[in-house]
């Protein structure tokens, strides 16, 4: 074993009766056991919300989404499209409609989307999980409903039970000639609402409602604002995208999920690291109290560190053996935090013993994913912080032992 190791060993776990050294050497450790949990668990709860946000979004993100260059919408039924839409690789095939229109209930209005969806939209099989207030119907015996976003219910105080108050959705008629009426300014159509859904404040001013009445309503027969793919197999959607790119050419975008969604996931992101770097600053100030514990040790061993001299140690064994205990505390401290951390974790993903504030629809617990990379940046970040700090220990145990082997 290398002598500067095994003489920091001895000074570590020394069994002599406990003093101030060995109790402030206790307590660098537990701060930087206490610092590597805190990362752990944090980032983990964060990834776990990450991943819900992330989940909710993918209930009306499509995988990939094509829409027009210019222009608002486009004629879906080319060679090309009529193709993609029969490939076996994908799951559903959807036509969208979209357009901003006015909403009346009773007396209250509200301007929000009208998203006209073609059947392929339903085989979603998250969409009930959406759901806040009766079910996500499209058609049933022959009539037309809409399903409605929690800001849309909110305003208008829709009641979905009430079968005699219908929504009236109001749009511009694009073959209007004028006149004194400024109703035939507009097209006037009614629905019944089946639902309510809850997402996020981006789609909870939407109302989906079937294909048939948003074409009827906007007057578009044939048109389409977007289509939106999803696949059978996740791994086959940037292949695909690239291949949908290469065939329409430029008058076309095609996102995915992260394009089509770029802020959310730069905010996530931003707020990650965020959150990093208050906590990486927490655990400095507690790795930075091995310098205090390691001078106090360099104090109460000036004798050792002179004898050491004397029988012919260099400078580099007595800074190594300072070195190593720093490094020692900083290791055990850090493994034993992020053990304690995934223990936590997994505690809280089987259990979910920390509960939300208040009630939530989606979640009750706190929620975690547990991710390898994030075990890895927290040891890499306690190793960089720990050199750093035990290096400045080690040199301060050889400032002044000329005057130390004088002294003696």
């Amino acid at each position: 074993m290398n002598t500067s190791v095994y003489i920091a060993k001895r000074y570590l776990f020394s069994r002599k009766k406990m003093n101030a050294i060995n109790i402030i050497s206790g307590i660098s450790m537990l701060g930087v056991f206490i610092g590597s949990a805190a990362l752990i668990i944090i980032l983990s709860v964060f990834n776990g919300f990450e991943k819900v946000i992330l989940n909710l979004y993918s209930n009306f993100t499509p995988e990939i989404k094509v829409e027009t260059r210019f222009g608002k919408t486009f004629n879906p039924n080319t060679a090309y499209f009529n193709e993609l839409k029969k490939d076996p690789k994908i799951f559903s095939y959807t036509e969208v409609l979209q357009e901003k229109a006015l909403l009346k209930y009773g007396s209250k209005t509200f301007i929000g989307t009208i998203k006209g969806v073609s059947d392929d939209f339903l085989k979603n099989r998250k969409l009930d999980s959406t759901i806040e207030d009766g079910s996500f119907t499209l058609k049933a015996e022959g009539q037309n409903y809409a399903v409605i976003g929690g800001t849309i219910a909110g305003t208008l105080s829709v009641n979905i039970n009430d079968e005699q108050t219908p929504l009236q959705v109001y749009a511009p008629n694009r073959n209007s000639m004028g006149g004194t009426n400024p109703l035939n300014e507009f097209i006037v159509r009614d629905i019944m609402p089946s639902g309510v859904f809850s997402i996020q404040q981006d789609f909870d001013d939407i109302m989906v409602t079937p294909m048939v009445f948003a074409r009827d309503l906007l007057d578009q027969p044939t048109n389409v604002s977007s289509i939106e793919i999803n696949y059978k197999n996740l791994r086959d959607v940037d292949a695909a995208q690239q291949a949908i790119i290469d065939h329409i050419g430029k008058n076309f975008t095609v996102k995915n999920r992260i394009q089509q969604n770029t802020e959310l996931y730069k905010t996530l992101n931003y707020e990650r690291w965020f959150i990093f770097m208050i906590l990486v600053f927490v655990l400095i100030i507690a790795i930075f109290n091995i310098i205090g514990s390691l001078t106090m040790l360099v104090i109460d061993k000036r004798k050792d560190i002179a004898i050491l001299s004397s029988l012919g140690a260099g400078k580099k064994l007595i800074q190594g053996i300072f070195f190593f205990e720093g490094m020692m505390i900083s290791v055990i401290g850090c493994v034993t935090g992020i053990v304690v951390g995934l223990i936590f974790c997994l505690l809280q993903q089987h259990y979910g013993f920390v509960k939300m504030g208040g009630q939530m629809e989606v979640i009750d617990a706190y929620p975690v994913q547990i991710r390898v990379s994030d075990f890895g940046l927290v040891f890499l970040t306690v190793g960089i912080i720990a050199v750093i700090a035990s290096g400045i220990s080690a040199r301060l145990s050889i400032k002044g032992l000329d005057e130390i082997k004088h002294d003696l």
